[in-house]
Parts: C-alpha cells; sequence; structure tokens
C-alpha cells in the first residue's frame, strides 16, 4: 500500500450558473444536500482519508466559504482567493501551487462528491498512481454509477487504464468525477492567467501520460437545482440499503 498524498485542492470558485437562482445569494460549494453543504462532504472525504492539507480556492460570493472555513475550524485547509480575476480549473490550480506541497495532491470539483464502495477511492488512486509512467490519473464513474448526470460522457480507457477523447457525435462511456491524483510537473510550460484543466488533460494524453481509475460506489453530480432532489433520494437510498 502506497503513502497517501499530504495535499489536496477543491475548485470552489465558479460562477454556479446552471444553479440559479440558488447561487444569487450563496455560493454553490454551500448549497446544501440533505442538510450538508456540497463543499463539506468533498472536506469531509478528504480529511477521513487523512489528507492533512487542502486548498479551497473562491471567487463568487467567496467571502461566504471563508467564514464557512473558519466557523467548521478546518485548520488544515487554506484559501487561495480569485476575487479579482477567475482563472478557471487549471489558472486556479497553477495560482495555488505555491501553498501546496510539491508531491502529487489530489483535485477534487466543489460540485460533486461520491459514496465509496468497500474500498475508498481515493485510496485506490494512490494506490494506482505511477508518478514514473502517468501525468494524471482521474476517477471515472459510468453506467449505472451516476446521479445527476445526463451528457455524452468524456473518456474512452484501455484495458491499462490509458484515457482517450469522446470524439463528436459519439457517446463515451466513462465521465470525469471531478476527482484526481495529479502531478505537479504537468503545470510545467502553462499560461499564465485563465486556462482549464482540458488543454493539460489533452497534453498528456498527447503523450500517453493520462489514466483512468472506475469509481467504486456511486457519484452524486449536483449541477442544478433539479439534481438536489436526485441526490438526496440516492443517498437516502444508499442509507437503505446498507442498513439490510
Amino acid at each position: 500500500m502506497k503513502p497517501i498524498p499530504h495535499s489536496a485542492m477543491i475548485l470552489s470558485a465558479g460562477l454556479g450558473l446552471r444553479m440559479r437562482p440558488l447561487t444569487d445569494t450563496r455560493p454553490k460549494p454551500l448549497i446544501e444536500v440533505a442538510g450538508k453543504a456540497l463543499l463539506a462532504y468533498n472536506l469531509e472525504c478528504l480529511t477521513c482519508a487523512g489528507i492533512q492539507q487542502i486548498i479551497v480556492n473562491i471567487h463568487h460570493l467567496g467571502g461566504q466559504i471563508r467564514d464557512f472555513v473558519n466557523a467548521n475550524n478546518y485548520a488544515h485547509v487554506k484559501i487561495s482567493d480569485e476575487t479579482e480575476r477567475l482563472l478557471d480549473s487549471g489558472g486556479g490550480i497553477k495560482k495555488a501551487l505555491p501553498l501546496l506541497r510539491p508531491d502529487p495532491f489530489f483535485i477534487m470539483n466543489a460540485d460533486s462528491f461520491f459514496i465509496d464502495g468497500p474500498r475508498s477511492n481515493l485510496r485506490r488512486l494512490a494506490d494506482a498512481f505511477e508518478p514514473n509512467q502517468m501525468d494524471a490519473i482521474l476517477l471515472l464513474a459510468g453506467g449505472l454509477q451516476m446521479t445527476g448526470y445526463d451528457g455524452l460522457g468524456d473518456f474512452f480507457m484501455d484495458a491499462h487504464g490509458g484515457l482517450t477523447r469522446r470524439v463528436e457525435h459519439v457517446i463515451a462511456p466513462f465521465v470525469y468525477t471531478g476527482v484526481g491524483l495529479i502531478n505537479p510537473s504537468l503545470f510545467n510550460d502553462t499560461p499564465e492567467g485563465p486556462f482549464s484543466l482540458n488543454l493539460l488533460f489533452n497534453r498528456a494524453i498527447e503523450k500517453g501520460r493520462l489514466f483512468g481509475l472506475r469509481l467504486d460506489g456511486e457519484w452524486l453530480h449536483v449541477g442544478t437545482p433539479d439534481s438536489i432532489g436526485e441526490a438526496e433520494t440516492q443517498l437516502a437510498f444508499g442509507e437503505t440499503t446498507r442498513g439490510l
């Protein structure tokens, strides 16, 4: 069993446009599902896995996220402030690199979370990651593992876990959950200012260094107001079945 990474970053700086009107007065990471903020699900997941340092970036109504972190005594959580300029997923992580340790680290999106199967998915990612062969390994959901997602998929995965992109007009079997383990060297030679992680994922694909791992459990994507109820139903179903 490999050591668990020390650090993680939760991407929490989005505008939450699809979640309006709820995000007119509250940042999306603080939208509640079953009485708990989305951000709290991810913070608890990382903390329970033994992550010692977590970075959360903020932009839209970011002061509320800062207050939430302080009020809940998350002493191991630091804020990366993007209030003045939203940097997109890749640019946001690049800005936060000085706050992270110079080792591979987890990333998470704040608008979704997952229910583990018998074994921690973060532990599975850590054990599967081979930094000499991989720039990143992404946690992927497929088939009936998804709640609140209605897209066409993101990736194809070969027998060794290597990833390729979905092409136009084709449905791909795997969806990126927003969770991954990445090497900071992935950010070498990257633009200043805003840019998407997809730029870096595409570079890694070209080098044969982007890999995936299928989720063991259930992924809940909370992108719209309607998806809140869907996630709450799935959580209630999971609690019921685990009690059998």
